[in-house]
């Protein structure tokens, strides 16, 4: 039986005998779904990625988020990650239906991969993009996962730690167009939203806290990176202060070769499209939320 709703914070306090020890200091596992719970997991993991599929799973996910108020720990992409659904739609995502996160981006992705691949997750949220990547190469992968929400890095560094040898390293800044400090901006009701250009949440306004920033070629040259094989960039709309600067400050021969980019040109200041394709990039494909890129 799922403890009932209640006033308790969900990412302080567990239910009822877990409820005095905070989640990040329990061991993966300690947070597993109850039968009812995993029922209706396998079943939405198991959904075609079409309308209807996607329309039961918004449906079934409901009868477990209904009640939830603790995270769960799951396999995902093959790797151990404590999720919190109920306030992150990246998680939820991943946690109930992972075939359908973007599934065209990863197979790209995953056909470049190769032992020794360098991947830069910029955005990283809980690490879905990182973790898929070490799954997939089994550890022999240099990864480096950004992500400067201090509430979203604390679950990305716990997932980290769950995966014991997956070669990530989380840095925990913002990426922008010069290093010193910014405002990143929060989404009130979907805390893996932040960026660092003021945004109209659909949410309503949320807070904002100040983050140390750094630019990504600082990143590149701190981890001694001598070449960088993909970068995700997923920024909410800063996508542009990146890649202007990096393209212009970097050597050539840090360019990355895949470019995983959030689509987002309403809130570009300068077309990253037109950028790329003037660099030698070509379009490999247009998703619902990302363009994906290609060079050499």
């Amino acid at each position: 039986m799922i403890w009932p709703p209640s006033n308790r914070n969900p990412e302080t306090t567990g239910p009822w005998l877990l409820r005095n020890t905070p989640y990040s200091e329990l061991e993966f596992g300690a947070l597993a779904p109850n039968a009812y719970q995993r029922a209706v997991i396998s079943l939405t993991r198991r959904l075609p990625e079409n309308w209807l599929g996607r329309r039961l799973a918004i449906l079934l996910r409901k009868l477990v988020l209904w009640f939830l108020r603790r995270p769960l720990d799951m396999d995902v992409f093959g790797r151990n990650m404590r999720l919190f659904p109920f306030n992150n739609v990246c998680e939820r995502r991943v946690l109930f239906t992972p075939q359908f996160f973007d599934r065209r981006e990863r197979d790209l992705l995953a056909s470049r991969l190769k032992p020794g691949f360098v991947f830069i997750d910029v955005g990283a949220n809980v690490g879905a993009y990182s973790l898929f990547v070490s799954g997939v190469l089994d550890g022999k992968a240099r990864i480096v996962a950004v992500e400067p929400q201090p509430r979203v890095f604390d679950r990305l560094t716990a997932n980290i730690r769950f995966n014991p040898g997956c070669s990530i390293k989380a840095i925990d800044c913002a990426v922008a167009d010069q290093d010193g400090k910014v405002s990143l901006f929060l989404d009130a009701d979907n805390q893996g939203e932040a960026s660092v250009k003021y945004m109209n949440w659909s949410g309503g306004e949320g807070a904002s806290v100040s983050v140390k920033a750094k630019t990504l070629l600082g990143i590149a040259k701190d981890e001694k990176l001598e070449r960088i094989d993909a970068i995700k960039l997923d920024v909410e709309g800063a996508e542009d202060l990146i890649l202007v600067a990096f393209l212009r400050d970097a050597p050539e021969k840090l360019w990355p070769s895949l470019i995983v980019l959030e689509n987002a040109p309403d809130h570009w200041q300068t077309d990253c499209v037109a950028l790329l394709e003037s660099k030698g990039y070509k379009l490999l494909a247009r998703t619902r939320m990302n363009l994906v890129f290609e060079r050499g």
